[in-house]
């Protein structure tokens, strides 16, 4: 098992960081342009992955658009712009987000800590501290918060990823799959464009 460090957050760090992918979701869905983050914070100079989500507040709610990645070679505020966009993109969830869905979404936010390369993701997984994502099929990842929201056992949270990846359940098993285990800070809006917690 190899690790790597990544981002640590302060409160105002992930509520700016929250901010700063709703800020870039809603100028490229209403103007086609990407927002540029500007003076950043400190922490935001570092070179680590992320994930945005959004999620529909009507109805039952539904995931609308998600997108990231664990590593990145940029800076923590430009992975941040990248990753809102392609989310709201049609790329994401197969529809892009109209203007008229802007007042009805959530944005959370996901900055990576640790990475975890493991050759035993049963057994090095912590429920809660670790998120998953899996190298083979389409690729494929989830917040370490959703297996605790979910009631999920670690080897359904790695089924349910795998299936994510458009991989069988118990894929993460095989030779040619990779899995890597991250941590990280998961913050987001309460309600469309409310307050930020950190979950």
């Amino acid at each position: 098992m190899s690790q790597r460090h990544g981002v640590d957050l302060s409160y105002e760090d992930g509520v700016r960081a929250v901010e700063l992918a709703r800020e870039s979701v809603e100028s490229y869905v209403q103007h086609g342009q990407r927002e540029q983050p500007g003076s950043m914070r400190e922490a935001f100079y570092e070179r680590t992955g992320a994930f945005v989500r959004l999620e529909s507040t009507r109805g039952r709610g539904s995931l609308r658009g998600c997108a990231g990645g664990y590593r990145s070679d940029k800076q923590f505020g430009h992975v941040i712009v990248d990753a809102a966009i392609e989310a709201a993109s049609e790329d994401s969830c197969g529809s892009e987000i109209s203007p008229s869905e802007l007042q009805n979404l959530t944005v959370s936010v996901c900055g990576v800590k640790n990475v975890v390369l493991t050759d035993d993701p049963l057994a090095d997984l912590e429920l809660g501290t670790h998120g998953v994502a899996i190298d083979g099929g389409e690729g494929g990842w989830l917040y370490p918060t959703v297996p605790v929201q979910n009631g999920w056992s670690a080897r359904e949270y790695l089924d349910r990823t795998c299936r994510k990846a458009k991989l069988a359940p118990g894929a993460w098993q095989n030779d040619d799959v990779v899995v890597t285990l991250f941590e990280g800070q998961v913050f987001r809006e309460r309600e469309a464009d409310g307050s930020i917690e950190e979950l």
